[in-house]
């Protein structure tokens, strides 16, 4: 089946109906103590925490969205149930975290947010909605038509001079773990300096999904995974709203080596393979290529 563009705005609209209804059950959860479980996930504490709000915004999103999947045959995958496949046999997929950012919504915290994406099955992504219950913040985009920002048109202003300002770089708890940190921020204060910007400053208490509209709304910016063996470093449902969002406001998204994200990979949910690059934009994406792995 193809999708018009109608069917895409159509479609985009359920997907915001749903990130609306689960992020208002978050909202109101936020303040509640939460009893904390562990699953199966990559090698960090943040892919493997879990709460019941988890489950119960994953079940508003699917209650919302299974009528869509009959209507256009739709597959659906969610971060909290089972991989089924259908994603590989159908020509569209929802891709869904119910609630990314678990660790920084039990700490209490920015950085949670709820995504929900419709990916083809060659991996594109068409639809992309974020909410961040705490700033009460809606990001969509549906491919070829433009991003969008609690409704409103949104866009990079052209005239927009960034000499002086600082740059941004947007980073998991992960990085700051690693022994050669200091190293890599020394490389980003080079590219500052190399670009006229005023230095660097530094997030790195979000999940995935709002560390990367995080440097939307902080430009000129970065986040970046890298590459490594161990399963891990984020997964389908962490990148494919963003990446809609990022293309449709003329950024880029690719994997650490620019090449486009496998975001229907046969193999795994996992993107440890080859990291991801979340850039504003294309000449900030190629200084970054240096970094030691």
């Amino acid at each position: 089946m193809n999708l018009s563009d109608n069917d895409l705005l159509y479609l985009s609209d359920c997907a915001i109906s749903a990130a609306k209804q689960a992020g208002d059950l978050i909202a109101r959860r936020s303040s509640e103590s939460l009893t904390v479980q562990h699953k199966e996930g990559g090698n960090s504490l943040a892919s493997q925490v879990l709460t019941e709000v988890d489950l119960i915004s994953e079940a508003i999103i699917v209650k919302q969205l299974v009528a869509t999947c009959e209507q256009y045959g739709i597959a659906l995958l969610t971060e909290e149930t089972t991989d089924d496949k259908a994603r590989l046999e159908s020509d569209y997929f929802w891709c869904v975290d119910p609630l990314d950012g678990t660790l920084s919504f039990i700490e209490s915290v920015p950085g949670y947010a709820v995504s929900i994406a419709l990916v083809s099955r060659s991996g594109v992504p068409l639809i992309g909605v974020v909410y961040d219950p705490l700033s009460k913040t809606f990001y969509s985009a549906v491919k070829g038509q433009g991003a969008l920002r609690n409704g409103e048109t949104w866009s990079f202003a052209s005239n927009l001079s960034l000499e002086g300002k600082p740059l941004t770089l947007v980073c998991d708890r992960s990085l700051v773990e690693r022994s050669d940190y200091s190293h890599i921020i020394q490389h980003f204060e080079g590219i500052a300096g190399k670009l006229g910007l005023s230095g660097v400053r530094t997030l790195h208490q979000g999940g995935a999904v709002m560390n990367a509209c995080w440097v939307l709304e902080n430009r000129p910016g970065y986040y970046f995974k890298l590459p490594k063996p161990e399963e891990g470093g984020g997964s389908l449902w962490d990148f494919a709203a963003t990446a809609c969002l990022f293309e449709e406001m003329g950024a880029l998204c690719s994997d650490y080596y620019g090449q486009p994200l496998e975001l229907n990979r046969p193999e795994s949910t996992f993107m440890n393979h080859r990291g991801v690059l979340f850039a504003t934009d294309r000449k900030l994406a190629n200084e970054i290529k240096p970094i030691n792995q």
